[in-house]
């Protein structure tokens, strides 16, 4: 069992991956209608064991449409004419969405503009409602 490294302290089983491969548009000329050289990836996020769950929730979120009802992940390369190149492109970019889902959000601290903020705002909102009433033609 090989192990496909995505962080420092995270990798995962390369037998959680499933591969197939189907056909694709893309380059590869007349060929591309006779070989099946785009890669299909399916990653189970939900059953997998070497992804903490805070993470799993994370790469879900990211996912969006590429994930299904039941917590697969199924990706689609089709860059390459080779499927051997197409299969280590969809790896990468499962690699690169488990990474950034690894990276821990940071918190946003809630803070109050400062008086001279507020009064900065209050003197162009004054402004400009002086330069649209001065647009109004007095009436007699």
């Amino acid at each position: 069992m090989t192990r496909i490294p995505v962080t420092a302290s995270l990798a995962i089983d390369e037998a959680e991956i499933a591969v197939s491969f189907i056909l694709g548009s893309g380059p590869g000329g007349q060929n591309v209608n006779k070989v099946a050289t785009a890669a299909q990836l399916r990653f189970d996020v939900r059953g997998s064991p070497s992804l903490p769950e805070e993470v799993k929730q994370r790469v879900e979120a990211l996912a969006g449409r590429r994930v299904t009802r039941e917590g697969i992940i199924v990706m689609t390369a089709r860059r390459f004419r080779s499927q051997e190149r197409n299969r280590q492109d969809a790896v990468e970019r499962l690699v690169a969405l488990i990474r950034d889902a690894a990276e821990e959000p940071t918190r946003r601290r809630k803070t109050k503009p400062s008086r001279t903020q507020r009064e900065r705002r209050l003197e162009a909102k004054a402004h400009r409602s002086g330069l649209k009433k001065s647009r109004n033609l007095p009436y007699e």
